[in-house]
């Protein structure tokens, strides 16, 4: 049997910087195959582009050459209203500061991953209920973002990455501002979840012991993976 077409495809990535007089070369080729529902982790030294790996992959970033595919289709054939537009269904993004609302509650926050790509019905609202069940949240559904401690604004951040039920999802280091038992605990459920909904799974950490519990990692080294 053949391999399945990746999930999310990167192709000779490089991506450079001015400082100065000088060029800064961050990302000097890079290629990544991640196949659906696979989970990958991402390490490198301060500095080595992982978050501009990232920022590339999710699209919020063009790269100076290289190829990207999410699925079979070419980003950089598509026009900004077009990336976002698929970015919105085919990607979830958690990040280190969870970029939560601080004015609605973690329910309102979790559906605004639906509110950006169309309206909101009763099987959305079933949907962000469930999934707050899911990641242990159901009794704090109506609660704002600063009555939450940190691990469960992370949990929040993780069922709105989750509400479109994107077919990858993107997390850069998303256990940054958490102790060690509550990251476990994050790094864990993100495993869980995406394995639940098939959605593949690429993790930018710095911690190796969560690194390791992905199916396959990955080192970033100047510029390229080593």
């Amino acid at each position: 049997m053949s391999d399945p077409t990746p999930v999310l495809h990167a192709r000779g990535l490089r991506k450079n910087y001015r400082s100065g007089d000088a060029t800064l070369e961050v990302l000097r080729g890079v290629d990544l195959a991640v196949s659906p529902g696979e989970s990958v982790s991402i390490r490198g030294e301060s500095g080595s582009g992982k978050s501009t790996l990232l920022n590339i992959l999710a699209g919020l970033d063009r790269p100076d050459a290289g190829e990207l595919f999410w699925g079979a289709e070419a980003t950089h054939r598509l026009g900004l209203g077009e990336l976002t537009a698929r970015r919105g269904r085919f990607l979830g993004m958690v990040f280190q500061a969870y970029y939560l609302i601080p004015e609605i509650d973690a329910l309102a926050n979790v559906l605004m991953g639906a509110r950006l790509v169309g309206s909101i019905g009763a099987a959305e609202r079933d949907r962000a209920a469930a999934l707050l069940q899911r990641v242990g949240l159901a009794e704090r559904g109506h609660h704002l973002p600063a009555h939450l401690s940190g691990g469960e604004r992370q949990r929040v951040a993780v069922a709105r990455a989750l509400m479109n039920r994107p077919a990858v999802l993107l997390a850069d280091e998303p256990t940054g501002n958490l102790d060690e038992r509550t990251g476990d605990e994050v790094i864990s459920l993100l495993l869980e979840v995406c394995a639940e909904e098939q959605a593949a799974l690429a993790l930018v950490t710095h911690n190796p012991a969560h690194a390791k519990k992905c199916a396959r990692q990955l080192f970033l080294h100047e510029g390229v993976f080593r």
